[in-house]
């Protein structure tokens, strides 16, 4: 790997070790976790090694790959406030992950994404990639559920991206040919083995061109909004509420939304319409997922893109673009945006025969509707992976 390389060069030794997180994908469950709601995914294999070597001083060095910028900070004088940088993840998991365990030694890291950013979690997986390597030189030890936490902490506490869990229980708990099925409620999951007769599949990543910075983007206005129709509805309902931050739609029946949602804003009734309709989706995707009907699944991804469009106002043109063709491309199961849909881009679950056809159709399409991103639109192909080894 070439952070390995890197890593050599620059300090003439060979690493400690190297650590690597996968990126994810979430075909049904998308925009529904930081309001207590079901999701699905799979981990793919592709995604951030570190390559990484203690330092005994306590410094944190940090090159990317990616970005021209090296980050450096000492354990014990992390910045209070987030730095406006790419490292800014890393800062925040150092301070969560010293909260709950005492850190003696820094370290020289090298990391490397092996896709372009947007879309697929590569903020959760670069952060629970540079946990893992941050651990291992202290001799620290987390459980799955302490990863994911510390992950999260780190994106909502010190980033600020109103994000639920989605994408570390991804990155964490996924198992390869297996769908993860998870309730963020109470982080039950199941991982729903692939049916024998289920027909073959990979996983399209379609990548728009244009990359995205999900804190300075509209998500956490969308979630404030799903979030204020659920304030609404328990005061419509005359339910008990509490605090505006710690109101969530799985607190309320649908029944009551039903009832009531025809006296919420446009904007709030459709995010809600969203949160609701993509509950049932998930649930009705495990099962489908469960007898091997990879058809059903797909079209309830489709349906999931349809209602981010629609009911989330999300999607940039080219995403929206994307979608559009993904759905009239034969040998595409389903698929949707992946990520905040924003910018980033395209997930599909596709029939392998069917590859070359699919790339050729998409490529040749997307370039007519958005010739200046020739050169900067790409097409991967990946299988599911195991998550995260801690």
């Amino acid at each position: 790997m070439l952070c390995e390389e890197r890593f050599n060069e620059i300090y003439k030794k060979e690493p400690d070790g190297v650590a690597f997180c996968p990126y994810r994908i979430c075909p049904i469950g998308a925009h529904s976790d930081h309001q207590f709601g079901k999701i699905t995914g799979l981990a793919i294999n592709k995604g951030i090694h570190i390559a990484f070597g203690k330092k005994e001083n306590g410094v944190i060095e940090l090159n990317s790959l990616q970005f021209e910028k090296r980050a450096q900070f000492h354990i014990a004088q992390i910045p209070n406030k987030k730095q406006s940088d790419w490292a800014d993840y890393l800062r925040g998991a150092a301070i969560e992950l010293s909260k709950i365990r005492p850190i003696t030694m820094g370290m020289s890291a090298i990391i490397e994404g092996s896709l372009p950013i947007g879309g697929l979690s590569s903020s959760a997986a670069v952060i629970i990639a540079f946990l893992s390597a941050l651990c291992k030189v202290n001799n620290i030890v987390l459980s799955d559920s302490e990863m994911i936490q510390t992950a999260l902490k780190a994106e909502n506490n010190y980033v600020g991206v109103s994000c639920g869990k989605l994408d570390q229980s991804c990155e964490v708990y996924s198992k390869k040919n297996h769908l993860l099925y998870l309730d963020t409620l109470d982080d039950s999951y199941e991982l729903i083995p692939q049916h024998p007769n289920m027909k073959p599949y990979k996983i399209a990543i379609f990548f728009s061109g244009v990359e995205r910075n999900l804190a300075g983007s509209k998500f956490n206005m969308r979630v404030d909004e799903c979030r204020s129709a659920g304030y609404a509805l328990k005061a419509f309902a005359g339910m008990e509420y509490g605090k505006f931050e710690e109101t969530n739609l799985r607190d309320i029946p649908f029944e009551v939304y039903e009832q009531y949602k025809n006296k919420l804003p446009e904007n709030w009734k459709r995010r809600a319409e969203h949160w609701y309709t993509e509950f049932k989706r998930v649930e009705k995707g495990a099962e489908a997922w469960r007898r091997g009907d990879l058809e059903a699944y797909g079209k309830l991804s489709f349906e999931s893109g349809h209602s981010s469009i629609v009911n989330w106002e999300t999607g940039s043109p080219e995403l929206k673009s994307l979608y559009d063709i993904m759905t009239r491309t034969d040998g595409i199961y389903g698929g949707r945006f992946s990520g905040a849909g924003f910018k980033g881009c395209c997930m599909a679950l596709i029939d392998p025969s069917f590859e070359e056809s699919i790339k050729n159709k998409v490529t040749e399409a997307y370039l007519k509707d958005f010739p200046d991103l020739k050169g900067k639109f790409s097409i991967h192909i990946c299988d599911s992976a195991d998550g995260v080894v801690l």
